[in-house]
């Protein structure tokens, strides 16, 4: 069951780190110019920013404080974040009437 749950938290850890490299590095008009990307028009180029931190802060919280044993209650605690940024991300694609929306649900969906 640990093993299962170091995977999990592994890719959900890569995922948060993928969409917080796009949202830090690339500017909103380059996000916005993917057909999945239309959502960042409904925000700020900061609030878009805001979005990639807390996505990259969900990241490094499910790896590195239980890796390195340096406060793991802090496992839990990038886990119920990232749920609730998912949670936001489903809200906006419902919204907007998008597709993309089964993606942001099955990565809101509590693991354990």
């Amino acid at each position: 069951m640990n093993l299962a749950l170091w995977i999990t938290a592994g890719l959900l850890a890569v995922v948060f780190l993928t969409g917080s490299a796009t949202k830090l590095l690339l500017p909103k008009e380059t996000l916005a110019a993917h057909p999945s990307g239309r959502w960042v028009n409904d925000f700020s180029a900061a609030a878009v920013k805001g979005i990639g931190a807390v996505e990259l802060f969900a990241a490094v919280g499910l790896i590195l404080s239980a890796a390195l044993d340096i406060a793991p209650v802090l496992v839990p605690l990038a886990a119920t974040g990232g749920v609730l940024l998912m949670t936001g991300a489903v809200i906006t694609r419902f919204r907007r009437r998008e597709k993309e929306i089964v993606a942001d649900l099955a990565m809101s969906t509590p693991c354990a």
